[in-house]
């Protein structure tokens, strides 16, 4: 199994932060595809450290799907309620890494 941090698989496979490339500064959604490609492999921790946000977005997607499909009398309001949550969870993260100096 391969691990999250091995720099050299990321290179190849995952996007590039067009903002981390050509501003040289993190935006509110660099480590998102670390974190989840730790989530799946079943490494929470990791995920949590990586980007926290993560598992909020994953979570909101998943209810979106259901209400698509579904049609939770409610699923529309629940929606907002997550979204809501999720943009405030990342707007804190990328708060937490402003004052701790982890943007570059």
């Amino acid at each position: 199994m391969l691990s999250v941090v091995d720099t050299a698989w990321t290179g190849k496979y995952m996007l590039t932060c067009p903002s981390k490339r050509f501003l040289y500064l993190d935006c509110p959604g660099c480590g998102l595809q670390r974190s989840a490609w730790a989530l799946f492999h079943g490494e929470f921790a990791t995920s949590w450290s990586l980007y926290p946000p993560t598992i909020f977005i994953l979570a909101t997607l998943a209810f979106l799907v259901l209400h698509l499909s579904i049609g939770f009398s409610r699923g529309a309001y629940i929606l907002k309620i997550l979204f809501i949550i999720t943009v405030g969870v990342m707007a804190v993260n990328y708060i937490y890494k402003i004052l701790n100096h982890q943007l570059i």
